[in-house]
């Protein structure tokens, strides 16, 4: 079996999900290949050719090279400015390279203007027609050369993000054409999402053979022959056939998960609980094993933790046992945050920064969420974790059915009192999943136009409706000369991925706004 990270997805750490099902194939004595399509197809497309038809286009293509090299080097998470430079230049070298108006193509995104992820029928046409993918002339060549070379009975893709889809289905196209006896599985977060539907009519018969919801191990150790029951499948993910090299970081990042599902798993609109996915937990000190062995085979720069809220239980016990990696991940606001000797040790043990999900600064608005969250506390935690050491990304959530613009205002202010505490912003507008017991209760409108949507646009039910909401970010909250300057720190395109390498780097974490202007006028005449 060989299993596949199509492209497009941000290319700075070895994808997880296909690591982890290798672990488990290595642990049953099966056979199993994986390949990440998504690194490597977008080197080729930036290898070019391009034509510099402009001056941007003539000066990026020069520095290729250069701007690869500096993103892997610690020197690109101590300038700001450079960074940005370096980021932008390889995004549009990608769009020049696509050479078409009607696709988008940056490092974390695909989008074609005229076949939609979330449209079926437009799916099977990016199948129908492989050749029309601008990823063809890579994965025409390299998935001929794996299949010739591996010979496998089977094919799987991981298809996680709405990014990915379409250019998953134009690699299945092609190996339907090009090796018809090739069984094709599908499965990945987003393929979970499309088969948790209250009706999954499986529009994709005769391109996909297999669909996988929910965690692969089982159905896949069973298609290898692997009898029920007798699997292993708390497996350590296996990075080593992945080029670690390649992946933009000044070093290699480390992501593991030691959950699925979420241990909160009460708010209102989530699609963990919208699902159905039960919360699983890999034992404490299992973690702990996985990580000591896996920083010593892969000598990773930084550990990210996946989990929805790294548990409490195993914080504590990285507090007490650091990995000798530095690490971040996603945290609930607990009452741990605000303890300053826990905050202490966690900063003590390699904690670089920690994911926050507030959402509002307005505690009713959070109550009617049943979110768990105290701002007091909330409050404290900022504090306590700025006073360790420890940076904090912070995530926001507007136009919920339950916020106003009042209470919008009170996000706005809660932020501005805590901009000192707050290293980075995330600002989310509200989208409303399609299904689920909250949805039922809306009067909902048709919001994107496709039979695989998982959002519905809905009436707001206090008038807060998504054009005001975008008003209120874009002219009042973003302008605000206490969270501009923060929104200003967020790295482009890698935004969390690489947040946290800006507050390990040595030299100024973000130039002051006459400094950036400043070092923005140099690299111009530079290049």
């Amino acid at each position: 079996m060989i299993l596949v990270h199509p492209p497009v997805a941000k290319p700075c750490e070895p994808p997880a999900g296909i690591a982890k099902l290798l672990g488990a194939f290595n642990s049953n004595g099966a056979k199993c290949k994986i390949l990440d399509a998504n690194i490597e197809s977008l080197r080729h497309i930036l290898r070019g050719p391009h034509i510099p038809n402009d001056s941007w286009t003539h000066r990026a293509s020069r520095n290729l090279s250069p701007h690869l090299n500096f993103l892997r080097s610690w020197a690109a998470y101590g300038h700001l400015a450079r960074y940005k430079r370096a980021v932008l230049d390889l995004n549009h070298l990608l769009q020049m390279a696509v050479n078409s108006k009607g696709l988008r193509l940056s490092l974390a995104n695909y989008q074609d203007l005229e076949l939609s992820p979330i449209r079926s029928a437009d799916l099977t046409r990016a199948a129908e027609r492989p050749e029309e993918n601008p990823f063809y002339p890579y994965f025409e060549k390299r998935l001929r050369q794996v299949l010739e070379v591996n010979t496998p009975s089977v094919l799987g893709f991981s298809l996680n993000y709405l990014s990915q889809a379409l250019c998953t289905f134009a690699m299945i196209g092609f190996i339907k054409r090009d090796c018809p006896g090739v069984k094709i599985v599908l499965g990945g977060g987003l393929v979970t999402s499309w088969m948790r539907r209250p009706s999954w009519p499986n529009p994709f018969r005769g391109l996909v053979d297999v669909f996988v919801d929910g965690a692969g191990e089982h159905p896949l150790l069973a298609m290898m022959n692997v009898p029920r029951g007798a699997e292993k499948i708390d497996s350590r993910p296996d990075y080593n056939t992945l080029p670690l090299e390649d992946y933009f970081a000044p070093g290699t990042i480390l992501p593991y998960s030691s959950s699925s599902g979420c241990y909160w798993n009460r708010c209102r609109f989530c699609p963990e609980s919208a699902e159905g996915n039960p919360y699983h937990p890999i034992p404490v000190d299992r973690v702990m094993s996985d990580l000591d062995i896996l920083v010593e085979k892969m000598k990773p720069v930084l550990i990210h933790l996946l989990d929805n809220a790294i548990p409490p239980a195993l914080m504590e016990k990285i507090a007490a046992h650091p990995p000798g990696v530095p690490w971040y991940g996603f945290a609930r606001i607990s009452p741990h945050l605000t303890d300053p000797d826990f905050c202490r040790a966690l900063k003590e043990s390699g904690c670089v920064m920690l994911q926050l999900g507030l959402e509002s600064g307005d505690q009713s608005v959070l109550d009617e969420m049943q979110k768990g969250i105290d701002l007091g506390r909330a409050s404290q935690a900022l504090k306590t974790l700025k006073k360790a050491g420890i940076a904090t990304y912070v995530y926001l959530l507007f136009g919920t059915p339950m916020e106003t613009m009042a209470a919008a205002r009170k996000t706005l202010e809660f932020t501005v009192r805590h901009h000192d505490e707050i290293r980075f912003l995330n600002l989310a507008v509200f989208n409303q999943p399609a299904f689920g017991r909250e949805t039922r209760k809306m009067e909902t409108k048709e919001f994107y136009e496709g039979d695989l949507t998982l959002y519905t646009n809905f009436s707001h039910p206090r008038g807060w409706n998504r054009n005001l909401v975008r008003q209120f970010l874009d002219k009042e909250f973003k302008r605000h000369p206490a969270i501009a300057p923060i929104l200003r720190r967020d790295p482009p395109i890698f935004t969390s991925n690489h947040a946290p390498f800006f507050v390990m780097a040595k030299g100024p974490e973000v130039f002051r706004d006459d400094e950036h202007k400043e070092e923005g006028e140099r690299l111009r005449n530079l290049f």
